[in-house]
């Protein structure tokens, strides 16, 4: 068996993986800001890290995953203004914010569940790690990489790019940010135009806010990363993952805090998911252009032909390699759709194959061969950068000889008893184990059809009819998905989750 390689973005190069500590491995992913629901795109990194998760497993490593939920923190993005976006739309649905939070995280895991994504060894808040953000600014001061002013903190990356190499991870020159980074109002009280903020002083009429050494205030959103990571996993940990879209200025900045921090880039290696695109365009909140998870599951999208199942969304996204861009469309999740179900009839008919009925010795040779060669290959396309896209095409190259099983047109001493073995020693491995994949498509779709739309009416707020209000049927059914209805005094409907 060969051995695992990775596409490492910090050297751009493919390389052998060996862990800092043989036998574990520590791997932290950028998860969720909670101030919305999740959609397509957030759907892929999850997905895709769920998986190399499994596989670390697969292979016998004890893996610690962190993955954190961003509910506080003052946001930079390239080009846009700052903003707190948790405290900006609990004003907009009139919730504390920290109701908001609760509200769209359960949201979040509940679509983690759809998805059949593993949960995480440790799943830490930015708020919850104040204490831990504040200790890590005060040291970056201390070492002479940061400055405050007027009750801000701020990184000073021109110092920081004298003496290390910033911009490696996203390929990004000094020079250029200098002459792209825009003005943006209120930030006259930075040194240079690319510093980034690691605590920012909290205005009146700011709802979330904590005392610091600088005042009253909220943390930067890098500083959040850079704290947990070196809490649950080292100052120098294995794989840190997240989108492509992270790069710069997330990822960047949070190489530079820890570098000044801890004295060390913080991952060994560096994954990369790519963007899923609609019409070409990266889909994002900023573009408007969005499918939330909740709409996919029922439809009610105008780009949507018909609701999806969570696996039938896992499998779409499993075809392309995660390095790749991923188009949506309604023929390609229909294409997934039929082609899963497909797949999985043929693993079902594997799992009824009474192994007794073959014989110690293959009559076929040929055939024999090519089922071995399908299933080895396997292995070397996970070794090769996580290549589900390969793995899944040779298991599909597989079911046509399934299928002849099944029908008899195979007699039973053409295979060999240990190489039927194999294969399903290899399926149950590969489409449950490792892609994550499961059955009961039918089933699952029923329920999502029938009991979706519901959920989509209570997230907008909107009024349920009486009726539906007092359905002991939509009850259960609600329930089953861990929403909890509660009637209130003018005939409308609140919820929560169990």
């Amino acid at each position: 068996m060969s051995e695992l390689k990775v596409l490492n973005s910090y050297t751009r190069q493919k390389e052998v993986f060996t862990p800092i500590t043989p036998g574990h491995v520590g791997l932290y992913v950028c998860g969720p800001t909670v101030s919305g629901e999740s959609h397509l795109g957030h759907a892929r990194p999850y997905v895709t890290f769920d998986v190399i998760y499994r596989y670390l497993m697969h292979l016998g490593y004890k893996v610690r995953y962190v993955r954190n939920i961003t509910d506080a923190g003052h946001f930079e993005e390239e080009g846009r203004e700052a903003e707190d976006k948790i405290a900006k739309k609990a004003i907009l649905e009139k919730l504390e914010p920290m109701e908001l939070v609760q509200k769209y995280t359960n949201l979040f895991h509940w679509g983690m569940k759809q998805l059949n994504n593993l949960d995480p060894s440790i799943e830490p808040t930015a708020t919850g790690h104040i204490v831990e953000q504040i200790e890590m600014i005060k040291k970056i001061m201390e070492e002479g990489y940061a400055y405050e002013m007027n009750g801000s903190v701020y990184f000073d990356v021109k110092k920081y790019a004298e003496n290390y190499p910033y911009g490696k991870l996203s390929g990004r020159v000094m020079d250029d940010l200098l002459e792209t980074t825009r003005e943006l109002e209120g930030q006259e009280e930075k040194r240079n135009k690319q510093d980034f903020a690691l605590w920012k002083a909290a205005p009146p009429e700011h709802i979330m806010r904590w005392v610091s050494p600088w005042g009253e205030g909220f943390p930067g959103w890098h500083i959040e990363c850079s704290a947990m990571s070196s809490k649950y996993l080292g100052a120098e940990f294995d794989i840190h993952g997240g989108g492509m879209d992270l790069q710069f200025p997330h990822h960047e900045s949070e190489i530079a805090q820890s570098t000044i921090c801890n004295k060390h880039v913080p991952a060994r290696y560096w994954i990369h998911n790519n963007m899923i695109t609609i019409n070409g365009r990266k889909m994002g909140k900023s573009y408007n252009n969005v499918i939330k998870l909740t709409e996919l599951f029922s439809g009610e999208h105008p780009l949507l032909e018909k609701a999806y199942s969570g696996q039938t969304i896992r499998f779409f996204i499993l075809q392309t390699h995660y390095r790749s861009t991923l188009d949506f469309s309604n023929e390609a999740l229909q294409a997934s759709e039929k082609g899963l179900k497909r797949l999985w009839e043929a693993y079902e008919v594997l799992q009824k194959i009474d192994i007794a009925a073959f014989k110690p010795a293959a009559g076929d040779a040929e055939l024999e061969n090519k089922i071995k060669t399908l299933l080895l290959e396997l292995d070397e396309f996970m070794n090769d950068d996580f290549n589900t896209a390969k793995v899944l095409a040779n298991i599909f190259e597989l079911v046509p000889v399934i299928n002849s099983i099944k029908d008899k047109h195979f007699t039973p001493d053409a295979i060999s008893a240990d190489t039927m073995k194999l294969l399903q020693q290899y399926f149950k491995q590969y489409l449950e184990d490792i892609l994550g994949l499961k059955g009961d498509m039918e089933k699952e779709d029923g329920k999502l059809e029938g009991v979706i739309g519901l959920l989509i009416e209570i997230r907008k707020e909107a009024k349920l009819r009486k009726d539906y209000a007092t359905s002991d049927k939509i009850r259960q059914q609600l329930q089953q998905l861990g929403i909890l209805l509660k009637d209130e005094k003018d005939g409308g409907v609140s919820y929560s989750f169990a």
